[in-house]
């Protein structure tokens, strides 16, 4: 006979599943990944995805199910945003955890960004201590939309594919530090190898806002920037 004490274990480490259920498609986590950065439509995360409309919705239903994501009807398009920071510091938590225990994960890393010359990132603490303390300009190289969500304090906003045409508005005379949303974000990458090649003295940082944030310390929004 199943007692109450097992009643209860069971149903506890039941719910608890449920998010490791819905974090068990490779396309959910990415779905998380992206929408740390920023509130997306469907339409959107299923390009950045390379899904269709229907299989996105399909995997934005379960995470909704498990009460990781939120959706509100925008015009005629639905948008989804993360329920909370929280569940943006647990995607960090699991991508660390899969660095420290899958080998794969540094070997993919490797092979990925192999003879490229601004995928060196450095991710010291003096590094993060010179972006914390102004001493270096950083920049936000990702799609204008998520640095309005919320970005380094102090980055400056050029998205990638804008970089080339707007380099005057770099100081030349200061080190560059390019982020964008992550270790495995080739866009900061690109980034650095142009400004090396224009005489910049610039390093990519592998933490992007959602690490910044999962440290504890403030991200700015456009708001402040408007300010």
């Amino acid at each position: 006979m199943t007692t109450p004490h097992r009643r209860f274990k069971d149903g506890i480490y039941e719910q608890l599943a449920r998010i490791g259920k819905a974090t068990s498609s490779p396309k959910r986590v990415e779905l998380l990944d992206l929408l740390c950065q920023a509130p997306r439509t469907v339409e959107a995360l299923a390009e950045l995805t390379s899904l269709s409309v229907a299989n996105a919705s399909q995997h934005l239903k379960v995470l909704r199910a498990a009460r990781l994501v939120e959706a509100q009807k925008k015009g005629l398009y639905v948008e989804y945003r993360l329920a909370d920071d929280e569940v943006c510091r647990f995607f960090v938590s699991l991508r660390g955890l899969a660095e420290s225990r899958l080998a794969e994960v540094e070997q993919a890393t490797r092979a990925y960004f192999e003879g490229r010359s601004g995928a060196a990132a450095v991710s010291s603490d003096d590094l993060l201590g010179k972006v914390k303390r102004g001493e270096v300009t950083v920049l936000d190289v990702r799609p204008v939309e998520e640095f309005r969500a919320g970005h380094i304090p102090r980055a400056i906003s050029i998205p990638v594919d804008e970089l080339k045409a707007r380099l005057k508005e770099l100081p030349k005379d200061r080190e560059v530090v390019a982020y964008c949303r992550g270790p495995y974000c080739v866009m900061a990458v690109e980034a650095v190898e142009l400004l090396r090649a224009k005489g910049f003295k610039a390093q990519r940082m592998e933490q992007g806002v959602a690490d910044w944030s999962a440290r504890g310390w403030r991200v700015a929004t456009a708001r402040e920037v408007a300010r």
